[in-house]
């Protein structure tokens, strides 16, 4: 199957069933999820989730946390991964969204990474859930999936993946094919054991046919 058809077959599946598919992070304005994106790398949403409750009522806006000490906000977040780094770049990103952007989340993807802890994963995720541009943010799960379909080729960085996915995605799908391919990860196409025996597109999967049938094949001729 040509790449170009592994894409369409993508997006007619999902865009059928999953159209609405969001994240999965719990928030209420862009603040929120900017700090929740942040605390969310190499951790869980599920984690996140139940940690940021306690962090926004005690720090509701970017106001109120560029003048916590990291000390305080660790506290708070103890429970994630790296929780040392996460609380000075959280207390850093609060006080350049403050003194630099008035409070607000900018829009532009190199203005989000001028903020600690913001890197262009977590650039695109605001950029495409706030305000709905057109980018591809690249988590472990979209880098470890695409490349399995067969819609990125050879892409050892996730810039490489992210502008496969961008040249051959329709500009509109792009923002919802991120939770498409993160959320296809988190729950069927797992890193460890994919679960390819009740995959829906293992049927256009590059994987499944050089792993899966190959191994099939191979066991049937042995037999």
């Amino acid at each position: 199957m040509r790449k170009q058809e592994r894409f369409k077959a993508f997006v007619e599946y999902f865009s059928t069933h999953q159209p609405d598919a969001k994240t999965e992070l719990h928030y209420s304005n862009p603040y929120e999820l900017l700090v929740a994106v942040v605390l969310s790398a190499q951790c869980t949403d599920k984690r996140i989730n139940q940690v940021t409750p306690a962090l926004f009522l005690k720090y509701p806006d970017a106001e109120s946390l560029s003048l916590a000490h990291p000390e305080e906000v660790f506290g708070y977040i103890r429970s994630v991964s790296y929780p040392n780094n996460k609380a000075k770049h959280l207390v850093g990103m609060a006080n350049k969204l403050v003194n630099d952007f008035g409070g607000i989340v900018p829009s532009d993807i190199n203005d989000l990474q001028k903020m600690p802890g913001v890197g262009r994963k977590t650039a695109n995720v605001i950029a495409s859930v706030i305000h709905h541009a057109p980018a591809m943010a690249v988590d472990t799960h979209v880098f470890r999936v695409s490349n399995r379909l067969g819609l990125t080729t050879n892409a050892k960085t996730p810039l490489a993946v992210e502008r496969q996915l961008v040249k051959f995605l329709p500009e509109e799908t792009l923002a919802v094919a991120h939770h498409w391919l993160i959320l296809h990860g988190r729950y069927i196409c797992l890193a460890r054991t994919p679960k390819c025996d009740i995959c829906p597109i293992s049927w256009f999967c590059k994987y499944y046919e050089q792993h899966i049938i190959k191994a099939k094949k191979t066991t049937k001729i042995s037999n």
